[in-house]
């Protein structure tokens, strides 16, 4: 069982950035994509940003050009890079690790970690 662990969200002014970062149990290279998903309240879950294991990465529109996705693969680490918060961000943010058998998702997912942005 794969355990993600995020860490960094908090409470911060619109403009200003933070970094989110998830800690996987195991190598992140064996899993097809890692992905940042978020969560505002009585919304559904959205897709943020993801990472394929060949490197390719896509963003929601509403993020693009503001935040940024990567990966330290020697950690097992997986980042999101916020710039430019806007209070529409705030969320629970997921960390989610994909592994693809056949034509099944298979999902892991973390705890989650609460960003606020005041305007």
């Amino acid at each position: 069982q794969v355990q993600l662990v995020e860490s960094g969200g908090g409470l911060v002014q619109a403009g200003e950035s933070l970094t989110l970062s998830c800690l996987v149990s195991r190598d992140i290279l064996g899993f097809a994509s890692m992905a940042w998903y978020r969560q505002a309240p009585g919304k559904q879950r959205d897709l943020v940003a993801a990472i394929a294991r060949g490197g390719g990465t896509n963003y929601a529109d509403s993020v693009q050009g503001r935040f940024t996705i990567s990966r330290d693969n020697a950690r097992n680490t997986v980042y999101l890079q916020m710039n430019s918060l806007k209070p529409e961000d705030t969320a629970v943010y997921y960390c989610n690790a994909r592994r693809v058998v056949i034509t099944t998702n298979l999902d892991s997912w973390g705890q989650g970690t609460q960003v606020t942005v005041s305007s």
